[in-house]
């Protein structure tokens, strides 16, 4: 689930990116057309490989932080009037280990994330078995080229390569499976013709398509066409990508006629334009070698070629400067992404915790049938000590001991008020006889009574909620599940670290909330006391489709020296809830001697 959830983020990213830096690119080319020269108009391309690129890079290497300002908190909905309550402080419950909760019904959790990979999958594999036939032609193609034995030809060839100042070893051939001249080969190029082309192609044809081949090969675009059809398997579900590379391709080949075109004399460029046309009268339908450079192409293609061939002239300095403008004006659009990436592409399904007072502990005894996590914090000592570093950063559902601050959110929110915190019974029938009464803070938080907690959420304004997560930085701080439902097993999530800091945090009010308030709060959490040792805390089950797969303990332990603060997570298909977790922290404590 967590796989296709970070799946789901990037394929969006990916999409909108992709489409963006498309638009752009397309926009520039069609406002500054007369600006641009060829090459250049091929060379803004690029910047939609770099975007493509972006998605994929980790957003640790362009994170720019989170700077929402938040809004303040309204102080209104009190729930009727103040009623005298007596309260015992102190719960002194020898059941309190067990844990109440309903289950909450998911019939295809994650079905929609599952859906879409699955198909993106299908569709990246589908293209690369296209790609491996193509590469398998390529390869059919250089086994049935034979060397051309020409010496006039290969004459010709050598010096074609010295104009453009080419000294590495590029084979030559000629191939009766092909119909146009083609370039391939990233680590052994081969420039081939089609068989028996001296018959029909007179030398100054042959002269310029080796200039035409040798500039494919000199501006790296066999390279080039590898990655396209990388980024072209990747993104096969954006059409605006395939039309995209098509451009591309065109713009590459008009940019290579461009360069042949500054290598002659200007009697000579109706000489290459007829060449070009020469492939079209004798090929009509070209063979698409995806992972080749062709000389020819589709009619239409080889029309907009000849267009500019015929409207060519030498290109001025002034144009050159101008088209590098223009090309940093839509690399300028492309950076403008990257705060939009880092911010889409955080990795909210895990927190990320840095302290050098940090001991990992192998923990997993205790653990015996559940995957989970132990996090201790030493307030004296100011140090962490953790069972299982992967899991203990990893955001799950916060369930019951949520109910820690939702209480303080509303009393913040005067909600309910340290005086009174009682709420009338909804007269619903629930399956535990505790929660079919009145309740205060203190009684639903010792019963873990969902009404109670729900209720409170559905008094406080949305925003408002909003805006605590966000100061207290509560794990995902997302609320998009349905209100008085996103902590059971929905969209808020935590990390047991982040527990234990928040509770730290809560418990030294280091986010300045009103005194009385806090006290209110911690004295609804107190569990047990023995041996001079304080205990408070809560349990909390996440159970989906009637299966408790996520069971929490967390809280202190406050002694005559020190404050020790605890989390625990234990997870599993079925049996996973807060009694076990609790008595699996009971365990470890007893064992350290702190509790």
């Amino acid at each position: 689930m967590e796989t296709s959830s970070v799946f789901l983020t990037h394929f969006v990213i990916g999409f909108i990116v992709s489409s963006f830096t498309i638009a752009v690119i397309m926009l520039i080319k069609k406002v500054f057309q007369k600006q641009l020269s060829a090459k250049w108009q091929y060379n803004l391309w690029f910047l939609l490989l770099i975007a493509l690129t972006l998605p994929f890079i980790s957003n640790h290497l362009f994170n720019f932080g989170n700077h929402i300002k938040l809004s303040g908190v309204n102080n209104s909905n009190r729930i009727g009037e103040p009623t005298n309550v007596t309260r015992d402080h102190v719960i002194q419950n020898v059941n309190w280990l067990q844990d109440f909760t309903i289950s909450v019904n998911r019939s295809t959790p994650d079905f929609l994330n599952i859906v879409i990979a699955g198909t993106w999958i299908a569709g990246v594999l589908v293209l690369t078995v296209l790609t491996i036939r193509a590469w398998l032609k390529i390869k059919d193609i250089k086994s049935n080229t034979s060397d051309l034995k020409n010496k006039e030809v290969l004459l010709l060839f050598e010096q074609c390569k010295q104009n453009l100042k080419l000294s590495r070893k590029i084979n030559v051939g000629e191939s009766p499976l092909v119909k146009s001249p083609l370039t391939f080969g990233l680590f052994k190029t081969y420039v081939v013709l089609p068989i028996h082309f001296e018959e029909w192609l007179s030398m100054k044809d042959i002269k310029y398509i080796f200039l035409h081949e040798l500039n494919h090969y000199k501006y790296k675009d066999i390279l080039t066409n590898y990655l396209i059809v990388i980024f072209q398997i990747l993104y096969w579900f954006n059409p605006f990508v395939w039309f995209a590379f098509k451009e591309m391709r065109l713009d590459r080949e008009i940019a290579c006629d461009i360069a042949v075109l500054n290598l002659l004399d200007e009697h000579c460029y109706g000489e290459y334009g007829n060449t070009l046309i020469n492939f079209v009268d004798r090929v009509s339908q070209p063979r698409n070698f995806i992972l080749t450079n062709q000389l020819n192409g589709s009619k239409k293609q080889i029309k907009r070629r000849i267009e500019k061939i015929a409207s060519f002239t030498t290109e001025s300095k002034l144009m050159q400067l101008k088209s590098i403008a223009i090309f940093m004006l839509g690399g300028v659009f492309v950076a403008s992404q990257v705060p939009f990436i880092s911010v889409m592409a955080e990795d909210h399904t895990r927190y990320d915790f840095k302290s050098e007072q940090t001991v990992y502990e192998d923990l997993s005894e205790y653990f015996a049938g559940f995957e989970g996590s132990f996090v201790l914090y030493d307030m004296r000592a100011d140090q962490y000590r953790i069972y299982n570093e992967n899991k203990s950063i990893l955001r799950v559902s916060p369930n019951s001991t949520y109910k820690i601050f939702s209480a303080l959110f509303a009393l913040e929110s005067n909600v309910i008020t340290s005086e009174n915190t009682t709420m009338k019974w909804n007269g619903i029938q629930y399956p535990y006889d505790a929660w079919n009464m009145d309740q205060n803070l203190f009684t639903a938080m010792k019963n873990s009574v969902n009404w109670y907690f729900e209720d409170l959420d559905k008094r406080i304004q949305r925003d408002d909620m909003q805006a605590f997560l966000k100061q207290i930085g509560y794990g995902n701080t997302d609320l998009s599940g349905e209100i008085g439902q996103y902590w059971l097993e929905s969209s808020l999530k935590i990390s047991p670290v982040e527990q234990v800091q928040l509770l730290r945090a809560l418990y030294t009010n280091q986010f300045g909330f009103k005194e009385k308030n806090v006290q209110t709060v911690q004295d609804a959490i107190r569990l047990e006391k023995k041996n001079g040792k304080q205990l408070s805390g809560k349990t909390g089950t996440g159970a989906v489709n009637n299966k408790n797969i996520n069971g929490w303990f967390i809280g202190y332990v406050e002694t005559k020296e020190n404050t020790y603060f605890f989390a625990t997570n234990i997870q599993n298909e079925d049996h996973a809830n807060g009694s076990m977790a609790a008595e699996i922290t009971l365990s470890i404590l007893r064992d350290k001697g702190i509790y």
